[in-house]
């Protein structure tokens, strides 16, 4: 098994592995760094090279025997999942769909076509909704983690893991399924068998995707969680106007909440746990100073998060 090291020339990591030009694109590293060590390349780029290595080796070896390394960087390992999200909705899946289009045709005639596309923006909008989840409520989260400055230790250790037991590659693998035993082409089969051949690709890259966040990333946010119970005094807590502002998803919860919906109700709604739903719950009393539900139900309708027409009275 492979690990790699900083003294590594990162051209010749890449042609014995070409898949980990989607890890270098995520740190936006160009190419046309000649000769240099990944340690060189690292320190041009302001990148955390501890971390560069352990992403790189995890992914390398599929996340399994995961090299451990001290000393690595939360907010890269966040900054290049963040990046990851980007790759997939802002370029990937819109690439697939294009070139799906483009090799299957949509006619009304072809309703195995219409399926196919159908059952694949369906996958897409899921992805969507996963990943919103991460860049609303865990990838904050984290970031205030590492500053230091989070009211409370929240639960998203556990909103993570729960996450994931609804994995993104399963509906990709009865697309993938779907495309091999019913599709009849007519025509040439280089498109569609190179749109297959991506899908299997994409669904290899979410897999790994997600044994990193639910791996290597839980597992650092862990540590510093530990770190402040161990010494709540590093916790920097400020005053300010930030603190008094409701974030997108303490509204959501708030709508809720004045909508008649329990605790677990709208853990299921919002795709996180109950744990998390009750955090949110006991900051948005801190920040309003409101600790009944008829109190927030005047404040939702005044601040027009919902139509009163909604509200459980």
């Amino acid at each position: 098994m492979k690990f790699y090291t900083k003294e590594d020339k990162l051209f010749e990591m890449i042609c014995s592995d070409y898949q980990l030009l989607n890890v270098i694109s995520r740190f936006k590293i160009t190419l046309g760094f000649g000769e240099k060590n990944i340690e060189e390349i690292c320190e041009e780029n302001s990148i955390d090279c501890n971390t560069f290595l352990a992403i790189i080796n995890f992914t390398k070896n599929n996340g399994e025997n995961i090299w451990h390394l001290n000393d690595i960087s939360l907010q890269t390992l966040c900054d290049y999942l963040r990046q990851s999200h980007s790759y997939y909705l802002d370029f990937l899946l819109p690439s697939i769909r294009k070139h799906l289009i483009e090799a299957i045709g949509i006619f009304p005639a072809n309703e195995i076509a219409g399926l196919i596309l159908k059952f694949y923006d369906e996958y897409c909008i899921e992805v969507q909704k996963h990943l919103k989840i991460e860049e609303k409520e865990i990838f904050p989260y984290v970031e205030k983690l590492i500053k230091g400055e989070v009211e409370t230790i929240g639960n998203y250790t556990n909103d993570i893991t729960a996450l994931h037991r609804r994995p993104l590659d399963q509906k990709l693998s009865e697309l993938k399924k779907l495309i091999i035993k019913y599709f009849k082409s007519d025509t040439n089969n280089y498109l569609i068998n190179s749109v297959l051949y991506n899908i299997f690709l994409l669904e290899e890259d979410l897999i790994c995707h997600s044994k990193l966040e639910t791996q290597l990333f839980l597992e650092e946010i862990k540590k510093l969680e530990n770190k402040y119970k161990e010494n709540p005094s590093l916790i920097t807590k400020k005053a300010s106007e930030e603190d008094i502002v409701l974030s997108d998803r303490e509204k959501d919860v708030i709508t809720c909440i004045v909508k008649g919906l329990t605790n677990k109700a709208i853990a299921d709604k919002l795709f996180i746990s109950v744990n998390t739903v009750t955090t949110h719950r006991r900051n948005i009393a801190k920040k309003l100073n409101i600790h009944s539900s008829a109190g927030l139900t005047i404040y939702a309708i005044v601040n027009n998060l919902v139509d009163i027409k909604d509200v459980n009275i």
